[in-house]
C-alpha cells in the first residue's frame, strides 16, 4: 500500500468524516489520486487482501467516463457514484485530481448523501490550498 499522499491530519479528517456519517457500517476508506492511493481505514473484521490498485484504476476511469458521458445533460453535474454489491456498498467521491472511495455495510440514501457532501467539502477545501 502506498503512503504519504495525505498529511496525518487530512487522513484523520477523512476517517472522522466517514465514521461520523456512517458509524459502525464503515468498512473501509481509501484516498486516491490518478496513480497512487492510501488506504486510511479498514475495519478490523475484514481481510487485507483487496487489490486496491485495480480498484483505483477502475474508479478513476469510471469517474472520467461518467463525467464526460453526462456532461451537459439535463441531469445536471455529476456528484458521486454508489455501487451495490452482495456484501456491501462502495461510494466514490472524486474531482479532477483526487478522490475517496468508501465501502460500507447497508446505508440509506440519506447516509450516502451525507458522506458524499462531507467528502466533497473536504476535496474542495484541498483545491483552495
Amino acid at each position: 500500500m502506498a503512503t504519504g499522499l495525505l498529511t496525518e491530519d487530512a487522513a484523520d479528517q477523512i476517517v472522522t468524516t466517514c465514521r461520523t456519517a456512517i458509524g459502525d457500517s464503515l468498512r473501509s476508506a481509501t484516498y486516491f489520486a490518478r496513480d497512487d492511493y492510501q488506504q486510511l481505514y479498514l475495519r478490523d473484521d475484514l481481510e487485507r487482501d483487496a487489490d486496491l490498485s485495480t480498484f483505483i484504476g477502475h474508479e478513476w476511469r469510471g469517474f472520467k467516463t461518467a463525467q464526460t458521458a453526462y456532461d451537459g445533460s439535463e441531469l445536471g453535474d455529476y456528484n458521486y457514484t454508489i455501487r451495490v454489491f452482495d456484501n456491501g456498498f462502495l461510494i466514490r467521491v472524486t474531482n479532477d485530481s483526487e478522490g475517496v472511495f468508501v465501502t460500507t455495510d447497508g446505508l440509506t440514501v440519506k447516509d450516502f448523501e451525507e458522506v458524499a457532501t462531507a467528502l466533497n467539502s473536504f476535496l474542495d477545501s484541498r483545491e483552495i490550498e
